[in-house]
């Protein structure tokens, strides 16, 4: 699989590069563009102030031109929280996107998306205080309104982004069982 993987409001950190390593060691080829353009944060405050400064439309313009060369074939979409948004609003207006994987985020689903059978699947914490199961129930129903083949894998009690082992959030058992599922939904693509 071809799979783009943008980072979250933290930067192009050293997990996001360890992550696109264990795809590749499975035999994906994996992008990882830096829409940070080499600014990382230490905190999600100062995280959020990159993004802020950079601004929401600047960030979709920045990873539509990373993908751009590369979309032709039929891309898989995927990122960490922020760029989880940035993934999903890239895959719904790509019809050529052969899959999505969510880790840690979603965003708003536009009202006329439609995406015919895309196999989305997302991995958020239980509970999230960025991803509430109001909020999760309507995003549900909303992508599956769109024609997405949706799954969401939930983790009991670990930290928003538990993916990173360089951040407080991490959990180890609830991380690999993440990256277990996501292989498994990459390698059936």
């Amino acid at each position: 699989m071809d799979i783009v993987l943008f980072h979250s409001v933290y930067g192009l950190r050293p997990a996001v590069h360890a992550a696109a390593d264990r795809l590749r060691a499975a035999g994906h080829q994996v992008r990882v563009p830096d829409l940070y353009e080499g600014q990382t944060a230490d905190t999600v405050e100062e995280g959020r102030a990159i993004r802020d400064r950079i601004g929401w439309e600047e960030l979709v313009r920045r990873a539509v031109a990373a993908v751009a060369p590369h979309a032709d074939g039929g891309l898989v979409y995927a990122g960490f929280s922020m760029g989880a948004a940035l993934a999903q609003t890239l895959a719904v207006a790509d019809g050529k996107a052969r899959g999505l994987l969510l880790l840690h985020g979603t965003y708003d689903v536009p009202e006329d998306a439609s995406v015919d059978g895309l196999p989305v699947r997302l991995h958020v914490a239980d509970p999230d205080p960025f991803e509430p199961d109001d909020w999760l129930n309507t995003w549900y129903l909303e992508m599956g309104r769109a024609g997405a083949d949706v799954e969401v894998h939930r983790y009991r009690g670990a930290g928003h982004l538990y993916t990173d082992p360089g951040l407080a959030d991490y959990d180890e058992e609830a991380a690999e069982r993440t990256w277990e599922a996501s292989l498994e939904f990459l390698g059936g693509l």
